[in-house]
């Protein structure tokens, strides 16, 4: 990576970071994880309660590239055709003519996502691994570049279907959204009131293009690892496999998504390598979804945080 793609990859995202500040208040960490992932080529499961603006920055992130975007609500009668699309008898031309679902955008939105039925949360495994969708056996490519981010309700369970692992393992992060400090929360009341009921989106305008973003992604992938570091995401990966709290690992899939959000990270902060903090800033987020806890620890209050908290801890930093 040379300098000045350096200089351009930072002030694109610093463009990005200060677009996202004029509507939402606080989230840096959220924010800068889902632009590691656009940057990485990953979905994102962004979870927490009702009104932390879950859905607010996925439109803001998509109102912010200049991409088409679409979005859907998930509900317990969605239907997997009501996402790829089906095929349509055209009685003019007496032919079946296929009818786009609205996953054929480059940035969707799948709105809690864990009220759908298992079918239809299946019809996204396609999608997601492999940027297209197979209907009545023709393959249709996505346009990219091509994300989900979807979102989900931890707390409520009524109407809600967990998502199954094989899915959740598509998602390359699964980020956590707390609720705003006191101040932040002030600067929010003070942000609406100023805008007297306008929208707060209508005044957000593209920053960067899918070409630009697919240039950054390059750049991303030309990060330079050392060895160590690359010894260093294995064996965080390996420990989760025999760690005596858990009953599930993390997958070879999991090393190869810090290794790339590792490298996103460097690009976010405007370096050509990868450091260890990059791979600990990012490993909560690839992993919590990756792994489970043996029941009794899940019963008494213990999270996959905690666990991997306790794995980086451990392990020897390379120098």
């Amino acid at each position: 990576m040379n300098t000045q793609t350096e200089n351009e990859s930072a002030a694109l995202l610093e463009s990005l970071r200060t677009q996202v500040a004029t509507v939402i208040v606080g989230q840096i960490d959220l924010l800068d994880h889902v632009l590691i992932a656009l940057l990485a080529n990953g979905h994102v499961l962004i979870e927490g309660v009702p009104g932390v603006a879950k859905t607010l920055l996925a439109r803001l992130v998509a109102r912010l590239l200049d991409c088409s975007f679409a979005r859907i609500q998930f509900t317990p009668d969605l239907m997997p055709a009501d996402i790829l699309g089906t095929n349509m008898f055209d009685p003019r031309t007496t032919d079946f003519v296929f009818r786009r679902g609205p996953v054929f955008a480059n940035i969707v939105l799948a709105d809690e996502i864990n009220r759908a039925p298992a079918k239809t949360q299946s019809a996204l495994f396609e999608v997601m691994e492999e940027a297209q969708a197979t209907i009545d056996g023709v393959s249709y490519p996505m346009p990219l570049p091509s994300i989900v981010l979807a979102t989900q309700n931890p707390i409520e369970h009524e109407g809600t279907y967990r998502l199954p692992e094989a899915q959740l393992d598509r998602f390359l992060m699964k980020v956590l959204v707390d609720y705003p400090s006191l101040d932040e929360e002030i600067l929010i009341l003070g942000l609406h009131h100023d805008s007297k009921g306008a929208g707060l989106l209508d005044a957000i305008k593209p920053v960067v293009t899918a070409n630009e973003l697919l240039d950054l992604r390059s750049t991303a992938r030309s990060v330079t690892v050392e060895d160590s570091i690359m010894r260093y995401i294995a064996t965080i990966v390996q420990q989760t496999r025999s760690h005596p709290l858990l009953d599930l690992g993390a997958s070879p899939r999991a090393s190869i998504g810090l290794l790339n959000s590792a490298k996103a990270a460097a690009v976010l902060d405007g370096r050509s390598f990868i450091i260890p903090d990059d791979v600990k800033r990012v490993a909560p987020s690839i992993l919590r979804h990756r792994i489970r806890l043996i029941p009794e620890r899940e019963m008494e209050g213990m999270t996959p945080d905690d666990v991997v908290s306790g794995i980086l801890h451990s392990i020897d930093v390379p120098r």
